[in-house]
């Protein structure tokens, strides 16, 4: 199966392990653009406003939609981050909803966050793999 990581690039290294973990049982993995120098700590962590240029600048978000359309299964990375258990952040939201929207299989790998969004994330009805991706078919 293709599958296409999403998530915050303070989870980086967690996505950089889960591609290799992945990649054992024959999937294809796509990573979001630069998650690897983010998880080598080559580069750093970005302001708020940084990020925004970096996303506006890269068209990265129409980049992973791209990647999203071609894949068969979007998994999202939500650790724990800004106090918040199992965060989903906003581009991560985006992006579950649009695989959702393009009836892709769609895997969460934590729990699903006390947000604001909490409801729409629960109505796509994503698959809770509770840290365990032996559940990813």
């Amino acid at each position: 199966m293709k599958i296409v990581i999403c998530g915050s690039m303070s989870s980086a290294k967690k996505m950089v392990a889960l591609e290799i973990e992945l990649k054992k049982f024959d999937h294809m993995v796509i990573l979001p653009r630069h998650a690897r120098e983010y998880a080598n700590g080559d580069l750093a962590p970005e302001s708020s406003h940084e990020s925004t240029q970096n996303k506006i600048n890269h068209d990265l978000i129409r980049d992973h939609y791209e990647k999203i359309k071609a894949a068969d299964a979007v998994l999202i990375v939500n650790e724990t981050k800004n106090g918040i258990k199992d965060y989903i952040g906003g581009n991560a939201f985006l992006e579950l909803g649009y695989g959702h929207a393009l009836r892709k299989k769609t895997f969460i790998l934590n729990g699903i966050p006390d947000m604001i969004y909490t409801d729409e994330i629960l109505a796509m009805q994503p698959v809770i793999l509770n840290g365990d991706i032996n559940k990813i078919k």
